[in-house]
């Protein structure tokens, strides 16, 4: 399984500065936040072009790194029709340069859950999914149009914030360029702690499948809040999960989260001796 992880873990650079930094640490592939990690290129909304993607492409290249997933996190139910149309234009950019720039994944997650409660007490929920849906049905046209995936970030606060929720969205759009981007930490809610062997089983066989990329870090309950720290600081079942994954999707890439510069090639040592 690749193990990578988020390219601003090492700050927001120049191009070269930047995948120099990322060099030789063993990173197999980044998740490119395009305008988190590059500060040298205008990336922003109409200025991409496949030159400057396969540029950015090769830069990696030359790194011995890959470009694993564009991470593109919109708000794809933004209460405002004129942002959220900006933000579903942003995304479809994406879509249609990812292969440009060497991957053929494009990440989101999908918002607070109680996005429209100021709106409607009763039905927010229910609002919140009706433009979701609207959305990824949209998106999901243009990512069929250019044979890449999308990658749905299901998180227990956000519109979709179960494992149930996930596998509904896959129903109601019968599209083979939807994936799943499987964050355990992110899903699982805090009921499901003490019980995270089940939770991971019940994920896994509902849309194991689905899954184009796993996210890993882990989580400390303090004052009965969570904690989100990096791999192998908290109570998280790293290498159950780790073993679950590699049944259901060898050699799949996973991007580990929660790092700085100065903790990268601890935690990666860490998952990987968990690999071995």
């Amino acid at each position: 399984m690749g193990i990578g992880t988020l390219a601003h873990t090492v700050g927001h650079l120049p191009l070269k500065q930047l995948t120099e930094k990322l060099s030789g640490r063993g990173i197999d592939f980044v998740q490119l936040a395009l305008s988190k990690a590059i500060s040298d290129f205008d990336t922003s909304l109409g200025r991409l072009s496949p030159a400057l993607a396969n540029h950015i492409g090769e830069q990696f290249h030359r790194a011995g790194i890959r470009i694993g997933v564009l991470g593109c996190y919109i708000n794809p139910i933004h209460p405002d029709p004129q942002q959220r149309r900006h933000e579903i234009n942003r995304f479809k950019e994406h879509l249609r340069f990812a292969r440009d720039f060497g991957t053929s994944i494009v990440a989101t997650e999908t918002a607070d859950l109680t996005t429209y409660l100021s709106q409607d007490s009763e039905l927010y929920e229910a609002m919140g999914w009706t433009t979701l849906k609207q959305t990824v049905e949209e998106l999901a046209e243009e990512a069929e149009r250019w044979g890449v995936f999308i990658g749905l970030e299901p998180v227990f606060t956000h519109t979709l914030s179960s494992t149930e929720k996930m596998v509904r969205i896959l129903d109601e759009i019968p599209s083979s360029n939807l994936g799943v981007v499987f964050d355990p930490v992110n899903l699982m809610p805090p009921t499901a702690v003490e019980s995270q062997e089940i939770f991971l089983e019940q994920a896994f066989a509902a849309f194991g499948d689905r899954i184009v990329l796993a996210h890993l870090k882990d989580v400390v309950i303090q004052n009965n809040k969570r904690q989100e720290v990096r791999s192998g600081k908290g109570i998280f079942q790293t290498k159950t999960f780790l073993e679950m994954l590699h049944r259901v999707k060898p050699g799949i890439d996973i991007s580990l989260e929660q790092l700085a510069d100065d903790t990268l090639d601890e935690t990666f040592q860490y998952v990987r001796s968990l690999m071995s």
